[in-house]
């Protein structure tokens, strides 16, 4: 790759849930771009191909580079943890943070628990204030550099009325006014804050909706069907670059025209 094509030449990411689907999409293609990447995932059933990623992004032979942290998002000491980590692998400045990790849980009102309401709000709200909250002070200096990169991944879901799917359509919902705020808070001090809203992403999550495919492809404009976790995540890369420093506050909706705003 020559250095025109590394726009993220030494950069230093975190990008939480980066295991599979979008959030590995936006890991490689971030590395890709030159970033060095610390990439979060929960489970030991995803340390493999945490683990696999990383290699492969080791392998790139550019500036690029990647970690894998094993962090329970819905523990608030895993923000520190995650930045911690990150500090001690790429240096004391974190240029961006994606914060994708989310879940999902399908259920109407009748059915919902406590229990599920603090396993969605603590994973898809809590960890993304935290985790925000403990890059601030990594990010870099304005007189030092380009500013930081916040960027948030929500859901079209966020703004819908979605039968079964209301604590995850307020959770996502939730971060858009963090983002706004955000937005406004560190704006003087060079730094962006963007959310990203996926429509229908060809992803395990998605499978576990309750949707139509059908009629979801036929809705969706753009070639009639489902995004790939690329096409989220060249959305996300054009954040994090110096290019998009004149956007910030903005909720886009990647869904291929699915919804538009």
């Amino acid at each position: 790759m020559s250095s025109n094509s590394l726009p993220l030449k030494n950069k230093v990411a975190i990008v939480t849930g980066g295991s599979r689907g979008i959030g590995a999409g936006i890991a490689e293609t971030l590395a890709r771009r030159g970033a060095k990447v610390a990439i979060t995932f929960t489970s030991e059933s995803s340390k493999g191909i945490t683990e696999k990623l990383v290699n492969k992004i080791k392998g790139f032979d550019t500036s690029a580079d990647a970690i894998s942290i094993q962090a329970d998002l819905s523990d608030v000491a895993s923000a520190e943890h995650i930045v911690d980590t990150t500090v001690k692998a790429f240096g004391p400045t974190i240029h961006i943070l994606v914060n994708n990790a989310g879940f999902l849980e399908i259920k109407t009102l009748g059915m919902i628990t406590k229990q599920d309401y603090h396993r969605i709000f603590d994973v898809n709200v809590r960890a993304v204030l935290f985790m925000a909250d403990a890059v601030v002070a990594h990010l870099p200096k304005k007189e030092d550099s380009n500013g930081g990169r916040i960027i948030n991944i929500g859901s079209i879901i966020g703004r819908e009325g979605c039968v079964g799917q209301s604590i995850y359509a307020a959770s996502k919902a939730a971060i858009e006014g963090f983002t706004r705020c955000w937005a406004a808070e560190l704006g003087p001090q060079g730094h962006t804050v963007n959310q990203v809203n996926p429509g229908a992403v060809d992803t395990d999550m998605i499978r576990k909706s309750n949707f139509d495919e059908e009629i979801v492809r036929k809705i969706t404009p753009f070639e009639n069907r489902f995004a790939q976790p690329q096409d989220i995540a060249d959305i996300v890369a054009f954040l994090a670059e110096e290019n998009s420093r004149w956007v910030t506050g903005q909720t886009i909706s990647a869904s291929g025209g699915l919804r538009m705003y």
